[in-house]
């Protein structure tokens, strides 16, 4: 546990870092066990085709572009689309040993797999360091262990009966992200529908001992180009006896979008995280001292440049978003 600076008092949890060292050998076998245990999900069926993250060619970039073409495709027909975007509380650090031993027993797993999954859940100790202060090692029966290898893709198969198929609507996953996708003419009609695919989502996941967090629930109505000046949407959907009201607009894996889904939100968040590199190459290059001209360039390219493309695989730029990322991009150039 390593000391926070600035912090008015240590008695609180929150004036701590946690770091968590685990030796090299042990994070060379967990990676083992979990190639293992994702060939072997692959091969049943088990992995929902539709989730994302963890796994080899299933990129942030693909889970957005997923979700980002079924928007146009529910446009097409002129149905109105919504979406509403859930986290689950915690995530990895949920992992219920016991829960996890039965969904890794239903045969379709190599006992010699399940036995070490179990063992290496529940067989487990941790020894709190705080300031220098060694404390007595308690058993550890919930979760996975902070910079291990295997939480994530375990936390996959933990969840993947979250993952069911839904006539006329979708869901997209990315790790510990949901996001729920409901079509129809009309959007009191949507949000009926993702009230009812809530429901069922969270007695499954109050089988598995988790649970979404209200705090980071998101909901948006999308809207086509046409209807950009029309009047907007504002029906909140009810949860859990409170209510989510539409955002007009929110961040998913890094893109930032607007119901209308132009690129003015994206960019503009964009030019403000560049401005901080930016700013800092500039300190390290004072009028007549400092860095070379070469070294600043570089710098630029390296820091600057991704994140101004971030998105460009994505989002097609308009004319004013290109004039204030040209105008942004040779203000760094000179």
């Amino acid at each position: 546990m390593l000391d926070k600076s600035g912090k008015p008092s240590y008695e609180y949890p929150a004036s701590f870092r946690i770091m968590v060292v685990i030796g090299t050998f042990s994070k060379i076998l967990e990676r083992i066990i979990v190639s293992l245990l994702l060939h072997v999900a692959r091969s049943k069926g088990l992995l929902y085709p539709n989730h994302y993250g963890s796994l080899p060619r299933q990129r942030t970039y693909d889970a957005v572009l997923t979700w980002f073409n079924d928007v146009r495709t529910i446009q097409t027909p002129c149905l109105k689309g919504s979406f509403l975007f859930l986290d689950i509380k915690a995530g990895s650090d949920n992992i219920d040993n016991f829960t996890m031993a039965l969904t890794l027993g239903g045969g379709w797993i190599p006992p010699y797999l399940g036995s070490w999954v179990y063992s290496f859940l529940g067989e487990r100790t941790n020894t709190l360091v705080v300031q220098e202060t060694r404390g007595t090692p308690p058993p550890v029966t919930v979760g996975t262990p902070q910079g291990s290898p295997i939480p994530p893709d375990l936390f996959l198969l933990y969840v993947a009966s979250l993952h069911f198929r839904i006539p006329r609507r979708m869901l997209i996953s990315y790790v510990d992200d949901f996001a729920l996708t409901a079509a129809s003419l009309s959007y009191r009609g949507n949000i009926r529908r993702l009230q009812e695919v809530f429901e069922k989502l969270e007695a499954k996941a109050l089988q598995l001992v988790v649970s979404f967090s209200f705090a980071k629930m998101e909901l948006i109505h999308w809207r086509t180009p046409g209807q950009r000046y029309s009047r907007k949407c504002l029906s909140p959907i009810h949860i859990k006896g409170e209510l989510v009201c539409p955002y007009n607009s929110l961040r998913w894996l890094g893109y930032w979008f607007m119901p209308v889904l132009d690129s003015s939100a994206h960019i503009s968040h964009q030019l403000a995280l560049a401005q901080g590199p930016f700013d800092l190459i500039r300190r390290l290059n004072p009028l007549g001292a400092g860095l070379t001209p070469y070294l600043c360039h570089s710098l630029a390219t390296s820091l600057v440049a991704p994140i101004l493309l971030y998105g460009a695989d994505l989002f097609t730029r308009s004319v004013a978003a290109m004039t204030r990322l040209n105008t942004f991009w040779h203000k760094v150039q000179r």
